[in-house]
């Protein structure tokens, strides 16, 4: 956090300054562990191992704060006869197919609730459109009325079953697979514990490379248990932190850049299940289930009436129809095979995105977009994935040929973030409007300018088509106003119609409350309603805190509602009192009938902790008055997960998909739902016990605090250029004899798709592990350079990588993998290539007959 994140860190080091106590866990000592009162080195990919040991500490001692787990959480829940663990199948959940590599959810469902599991698409569908993204915000779709024993002691209730997952994860087993100390372990889970109780709060916090995992989404799940179950949910100085690393990687899911989900996290259409806008809506309410998703008809009414106006009538629902529907999986890395195999994509837009070195397997990504018709890139200079075609690693091998290359690139230059106005969403879900700086240069131009003006030229042209496929171009809302030499669209209107306002008065929306489903209001994205309140732009707010109190709900604007920490009825006991003076947040005021405190309520503010909910009720009525999860179908937080996740309800330890060891715990080795392209040109170092000694090492990367993402913004700049001249790899004192590595001269990095050279840097901050009675060496590599341009060059860490993604919303598997690493600098031209390909026939990955791959082989 402190290297990649130290405005925030700050923060951190305040509260340690008042007593806190700071831990850090990672493979690599960084400026964090330096500034941490205890740092635990451990295996990169066994985070579940090790969480789930200190969820085995608290349920096998009882420590777990009762009152909180009972009432709310669903640990009293009893789950159906029908489920079996993975600790009886050997790693895998009941309801598996081996033919989809996907589960039926059937037997994970609640008792009396096993055909809920039937509503929902099937797995594979699931998995190929990341379904599981929509549920960032949408819960379960479960009916509120699951059976219960409240005293917890039922075998088949959520509470016992965890038990039982856990009960392997001991201190030793932790050890075993992590590489982490007994010791350490111990005073990691006690401390953790310790602090977490009515008086005191624990926060865990995570960057986003925790979910560059093929069980990154689990790793958080385990995280979520261990919160809820020392009661640090929805209270204030818990919580899970999931720091933003640059501008606005919160807002680009909020409002998204992604294919399968629309603002607000409503789910893109499905063109075989949402035929009607009425099937769609139903998808997010689910009829029968508590929670504010059953205003699912106005989130999706007013959305479609923002994009359409006075186009979308309730008599054309909305104009439902002109939405785009997906079929499957179109995501980046499909896209990127998609190219290479050619006739699919004919163009690709990229914005402040550099494939050719900030995406895993740069050589696919190349080959790709040397496969197009056309590609624009908008960027601040003349970054790699606009010349890759002319000076990429494949036109040295021999395999893009640049006067042969089909595709046409246009380069267009961009405003930086100081030269546009606009809002930046990130950390704690927090808009913050940033002013214009200064003009931009010649011809660089923000993304709203770009759009803006794309949309109208196509518009223009296509204003005297008769063709019903362009109506929904054409009937699109596109009036907004201009401003400058440049025509610059006018972001502050683009916000308050992202806001939403009354149709008939233009007065904006004050909450989300106020949207209807019948077209008399639209918005834009409906978590973001409340950012344009009362016609004022709440997100460049700048009151100091000195003139505000400690939440400085002052200070820009948090979704939704402008509030600043989730779910926090949950800082209230069942009766709505405080569970101590000292955690005091929210809390029901009798005398005034309504909830009060330091922050926004995240409940409606008039329901008392005694309202019981009318039995058959659904929707927000079903919402108890000591149900403070409002978002989930029961109220209740999850332990226990029985759908939106597609491998598994609970997490389990697999290993990564490149490892040196046996999965200590199951047979089955790796995430066996996990989504991986078999191809030739994505092959898969394989795991122990075939072959995993051609790549004997764990490498791991991360950020650098001199470098930027990619490098587009700071390899250019001199004085940072200076600080971190040349890419390189951090080796062991251990490893670099063994190796024969020398400090400051050359290392060459190889995995099954590519070889890289790395200046050397020998290091203590690498610790050689004891893993499974061996001693495992780690390398540690940065991402940010590439061979093109900039001020200092190299080559691109991501080109080591493979993808393998995650089966729930299909991110890569980028922070752990396994590699060869050899004294000297790489081979040039075809020989890097020969190489490689060495490699992979000693690996067994290549026969006579070509490519093999070793998913099939028994534990994959």
């Amino acid at each position: 956090m402190a290297e990649a994140h130290p405005v925030g860190f700050q923060w951190v080091m305040e509260a340690k300054a008042r007593g806190a106590k700071v831990i850090h866990v990672d493979p690599r000592f960084t400026r964090t562990s330096a500034l941490a009162d205890t740092y635990v080195p451990l295996r990169a990919g066994t985070d579940i191992a090790f969480l789930g040991g200190i969820v085995n500490y608290v349920l096998n001692n009882e420590l777990d704060f009762r009152d909180y787990v009972v009432a709310y959480t669903n640990a009293a829940h009893i789950v159906s006869d029908e489920f079996v663990d993975t600790e009886d199948l050997d790693g895998l959940f009941s309801g598996f197919d081996p033919e989809t590599k996907t589960y039926d959810p059937e037997s994970w469902q609640f008792a009396t609730q096993e055909d809920d599991g039937e509503d929902r698409q099937d797995q594979a569908t699931q998995r190929d459109t990341a379904s599981a993204m929509e549920h960032e915000t949408h819960g379960m779709s479960i009916d509120g009325d699951a059976l219960r024993d409240e005293t917890l002691q039922h075998p088949r209730c959520v509470y016992q079953l965890l038990k039982k997952h856990y009960a392997r994860y001991t201190p030793e087993m932790v050890a075993r697979t992590c590489g982490v100390s007994e010791e350490h372990f111990l005073e990691v889970a006690k401390s953790w514990v310790e602090n977490s109780n009515r008086e005191k709060t624990t926060a865990l916090v995570y960057s986003v490379g925790w979910t560059q995992h093929s069980v990154g989404v689990q790793y958080i799940r385990t995280g979520a248990i261990l919160q809820l179950l020392l009661g640090n949910i929805g209270r204030p100085g818990g919580g899970i932190m999931a720091l933003r690393g640059h501008a606005s990687i919160q807002g680009s899911t909020d409002i998204p850049t992604l294919f399968n989900i629309l603002p607000g996290y409503l789910p893109m259409p499905n063109a075989e299940d949402h035929q009607s806008f009425q099937a769609w809506i139903d998808a997010m309410r689910h009829p029968g289930a508590k929670g504010f998703w059953s205003k699912a008809g106005a989130y999706g009414v007013n959305l479609l009436k923002a994009w359409w106006g006075e186009h979308a009538t309730a008599d054309n629902d909305f104009c439902f129809d002109y939405l785009p529907k997906i079929t499957g999986d179109h995501g980046t890395y499909r896209q990127v095979l998609d190219m290479i195999d050619g006739g699919k994509i004919a163009g690709y837009f990229l914005l402040g995105q550099n494939p050719a070195v900030g995406s895993s397997h740069g050589r696919a990504q190349r080959l790709g977009m040397a496969n197009l018709d056309w590609l624009v890139v908008r960027d601040l200079f003349e970054i790699e994935s606009a010349t890759f075609w002319k000076d990429g690693p494949e036109v040295a091998t021999g395999e893009i040929v640049p006067e042969e290359c089909r595709t046409e690139v246009f380069l267009m230059p961009a405003a930086s973030h100081a030269e546009k106005e606009g809002t930046f969403t990130q950390t704690q879900r927090m808009l913050q409007w940033r002013e214009k700086a200064l003009e931009a240069p010649g011809d660089c131009r923000s993304e709203l300018w770009f759009f803006y003006h794309l949309g109208r030229m196509v518009r223009e042209r296509l204003a005297d088509s008769t063709d019903p496929r362009d109506r929904p171009l054409l009937e699109l809302t596109w009036d907004y106003p201009t401003h400058g030499e440049h025509a610059e669209p006018d972001a502050e209107a683009v916000l308050r119609e992202i806001n939403g306002y009354e149709v008939a008065t233009g007065r904006p929306l004050s909450t989300f409350m106020e949207m209807a489903d019948d077209g008399s209001t639209l918005g834009g994205c409906w978590i973001y309603t409340g950012v344009f309140k009362d016609g004022v732009n709440q997100a460049a707010r700048r009151k100091p805190g000195s003139e505000q109190d400690w939440v400085a709900a002052e200070w820009g604007w948090a979704w939704p509602a402008n509030r600043r920490t989730l779910y926090n009825r949950a800082s209230a006991d069942p009766e709505g009192k405080p569970w101590s003076e000292r955690k005091a947040y929210v809390w029901w005021d009798e005398e005034q009938g309504k909830w009060v405190g330091h922050d926004v309520p995240d409940f409606e503010l008039t329901k008392p902790p005694s309202y019981a909910a009318p039995e058959g009720s659904e929707g927000i009525e079903a919402i108890g008055g000591a149900d403070p999860f409002i978002m989930q179908g029961d109220g209740k937080g999850a332990l226990w997960a029985p759908q939106g996740l597609i491998d598994g309800p609970v997490p389990t330890h697999y290993e990564p998909v490149e490892s040196p060891f046996q999965n200590p715990l199951y047979g089955q080795q790796a995430n066996p739902t996990r989504k991986q392209y078999d191809r030739s040109d994505n092959l898969t170092n394989p795991s122990a016990p075939h072959h995993a000694d051609v790549y004997p090492f764990v490498f791991t990367t991360s950020r650098l605090t001199e470098h930027h993402t990619a490098g587009g913004m700071s390899r250019y700049v001199s004085r940072l250029a200076e600080l971190q001249p040349e890419m390189f790899v951090e080796v062991s004192p251990e490893l670099a004899e063994e190796r024969g590595l020398d400090n400051g001269g050359w290392a060459t990095i190889v995995t099954a798709r590519s070889a890289i050279e790395a200046r050397v840097l020998v290091t203590d901050r690498l610790t050689p592990l004891r893993v499974d009675g061996r001693t495992v060496h780690q390398v540690w590599m940065p991402y940010h350079w590439g061979q093109g341009g900039g001020i200092v060059t190299g080559d691109s860490t991501n080109d080591l990588m493979g993808i393998t993604l995650d089966p729930n919303v299909l991110i890569q598997e980028s922070k752990v993998g396994t590699c060869d690493v050899q004294p000297g600098r790489r081979p040039q031209g075809p020989a890097l290539r020969a190489l490689v390909e060495d490699h992979q026939r000693r690996a067994g990955l290549l026969t006579a007959a070509g490519a093999k791959d070793f998913d099939d082989e028994e534990g994959a």
